[in-house]
């Protein structure tokens, strides 16, 4: 199966994960990668912030296209700090609920 890895680092070109505005332009590049059916690697390396903006807007609307068993299978995440991947999870847990409610458009 074909993976492509995406250097937050590079995509942003800066060590913090921060803004809606990146995130946003990550969402576009994964989502892409993921209709193909192409595994996401995303790479934290370098990325020394990472707040829950960036994470909703690059990730947790991913909830809103794709169910939980297909992400699982084909967005994967590397060089990420425990305390990000806590942060990522509640994200996570957050977009499902949300996108659980609103009827998954």
């Amino acid at each position: 199966m074909k993976e492509i890895r995406i250097s937050i680092f590079e995509q942003i070109g800066s060590n913090a994960a921060v803004s809606s505005e990146d995130g946003e332009l990550l969402y576009k590049r994964i989502l892409k990668g993921l209709d193909g059916n192409v595994i996401v690697l995303l790479d934290f390396i370098n990325i020394e912030l990472i707040t829950s903006t960036f994470l909703n807007a690059s990730i947790g609307q991913l909830y809103n296209r794709h169910d939980s068993p297909f992400l699982r299978k084909y967005l994967k995440v590397d060089n990420l700090a425990k305390e990000d991947l806590e942060l990522l999870k509640k994200v996570v847990e957050r977009a499902k609920e949300y996108f659980k409610d609103k009827g998954n458009k």
